[in-house]
């Protein structure tokens, strides 16, 4: 069901999980830059016997947005029709990509609304939730 915005919604890492891992169609794009790619790590879908598509939404450093974003996509072999989730360090990239990709004709657009590393503890370290916090599976590139 869409929300507001029009893509299918929010979910936590561990949904986001569940969902590739239930559904073997389903991809996971990552939407962060490739100096996150390098230095923070990657989710790892090799378990699932599949990758993650890397396409970024903004280029570092000038994060400017990629223009070619839903083109890229498709390039990957991603079809409108297959669930995607979208993945970026703490859920607003990752958001807007997913706007935009349900704007572009894609069916089922899922927002991974904690991200790759999550927020920022009072600390000022991303060690409250996301994907590596939670334990799921990670690498480094």
């Amino acid at each position: 069901m869409a929300n507001h915005f029009g893509y299918a919604g929010d979910v936590d890492p561990s949904q986001a999980w569940e969902g590739l891992s239930e559904d073997p169609g389903a991809a996971l794009v990552d939407v962060r830059t490739d100096a996150e790619w390098v230095f923070v790590g990657l989710p790892d879908l090799g378990g699932l016997g599949r990758e993650v598509a890397l396409i970024s939404w903004q280029s570092f450093p000038s994060m400017s947005y990629n223009n070619d974003f839903v083109a890229q996509v498709k390039a990957a072999g991603i079809s409108e029709e297959q669930t995607v989730y979208l993945i970026c360090r703490s859920g607003q990239r990752s958001r807007d990509a997913a706007i935009a990709l349900t704007a572009a004709g894609f069916q089922r657009c899922h927002n991974v609304a904690e991200g790759f590393e999550g927020p920022l503890d009072a600390e000022g370290h991303r060690a409250v939730s996301g994907w590596k916090c939670r334990g799921l599976p990670w690498r480094q590139r």
